[in-house]
């Protein structure tokens, strides 16, 4: 049996069992579906001050409290308070994103001489694309939940089968996504999926941060550093060329940290394409099997420090920049532009079109497999 992208599972899979009441783990009903089902949400603690709030809806983190360096905890991502809020959740906040995240140019692919077309509901530049799995992909899907837990630390299982033929795609799709949080300041976002027919696959995690845990402000204060030499150039499109640019000498350098506001003004072609930063970065030392630095981020108000590992080639850093205040979220605050970051760990934006990316197709016989780490501390 052949695996895709595969690693020595960090929690093995095999080990969760059924949460006992005192693992730190509550269950709740958040509300339901318009056609009545039953969405369950999951609260997570461990013993250092972290919550984690995560509901079958979209397999969504919904929330993340995390302490600062002077112990005072907050929540640290965008999002909404209620159920309704996340129904109609456009921005992709907290989602477990698919099939494929980022983008597929003109909704169009070919496997094995076969041509797949999917719907197009993003066009930057004029330029359309499939974004995020499509008009109704993972992010808006109810999953299945079950309460587990590992000696590293206690999490929430969820579960979605893609039907054959969904948004375009081939292949019955199984699908589990696990979150864990640990006693070490780690929460863990684990997926992984099986398929009955070739298909194409890239399974993101689309938080937004602002560790300074206060939404109104801007990230653009935030101190970023990319593990990373390159990053992938883009047509206006943001559809990548194929080439692979150095990062050195360029605004896009974020080999040491680095605030993140300072160079986003820059006349820079790149910039202009994504209106800021929201490009992909190829990460240095990405080897199969093995986890690799992708980011750090630190908040120089608060201390608060998030430092990402992965076992993906490349890490989507995305700015906020269509954040423009139309949207209401926690606590009734409208969030503005650039008031949070992505950081989603994946392969190559379009990688089905792309000769010269990792290999996005998935086989009967094959798993996959996407790991991110994400480690608190304070400083």
């Amino acid at each position: 049996m052949k695996t895709l992208i595969l690693f020595p599972t960090l929690i093995a899979m095999s080990s969760l069992l059924s949460a006992p009441a005192s693992a730190g783990i509550s269950e709740s009903v958040y509300g339901k579906m318009p056609d009545g089902r039953e969405v369950k949400l999951y609260t997570l603690t461990n013993t250092s001050g972290m919550e984690a709030k995560v509901t079958e809806y979209g397999a969504i983190l919904v929330s993340l409290k995390v302490p600062d360096k002077a112990g005072k905890v907050a929540d640290v991502t965008h999002g909404y308070d209620t159920l309704e809020g996340w129904l109609g959740n456009s921005s992709y906040f907290g989602a477990t994103v698919g099939r494929f995240g980022n983008r597929i140019a003109n909704g169009k692919f070919t496997l094995d001489g076969k041509s797949y077309s999917l719907v197009t509901n993003n066009d930057p530049g004029g330029m359309p694309c499939s974004l995020h799995g499509g008009t109704e992909g993972f992010s808006k899907k109810l999953w299945k939940g079950e309460a587990v837990y590992t000696k590293g630390g206690d999490g929430v299982k969820l579960t979605y089968v893609s039907a054959d033929g969904e948004e375009g795609y081939p292949g019955v799709l199984t699908v589990t996504v696990t979150y864990t949080l640990t006693n070490a300041n780690d929460l863990v976002w684990e997926a992984e999926a099986t398929t009955t027919a070739p298909t194409v696959i890239n399974i993101v995690h689309h938080s937004y941060w602002n560790l300074s845990g206060d939404p109104a402000t801007s990230i653009n204060d935030h101190e970023l550093t990319l593990f990373a030499d390159q990053y992938l150039a883009t047509n206006a499109g943001m559809i990548p060329t194929g080439e692979k640019a150095a990062v050195a000498g360029t605004p896009m350098d974020f080999t040491k940290a680095t605030v993140i506001g300072e160079r986003i003004a820059a006349d820079y072609e790149a910039l202009k394409f994504g209106g800021g930063y929201d490009h992909a970065w190829v990460l240095n030392g990405t080897a199969e099997g093995a986890l690799v630095k992708a980011a750090r981020v630190r908040d120089p108000k608060t201390g608060r420090v998030m430092s990402l590992s992965t076992n993906q080639p490349a890490v989507q850093f995305y700015g906020g920049n269509f954040l423009d205040g139309t949207t209401t979220g926690k606590g009734g605050v409208k969030y503005q532009h650039r008031t949070a970051l992505c950081l989603e760990t994946e392969n190559y934006p379009d990688a089905p079109n792309n000769p010269k990316a990792p290999t996005a197709v998935l086989r009967p016989g094959e798993t996959y497999h996407h790991t991110m780490v994400h480690t608190f501390s304070a400083e």
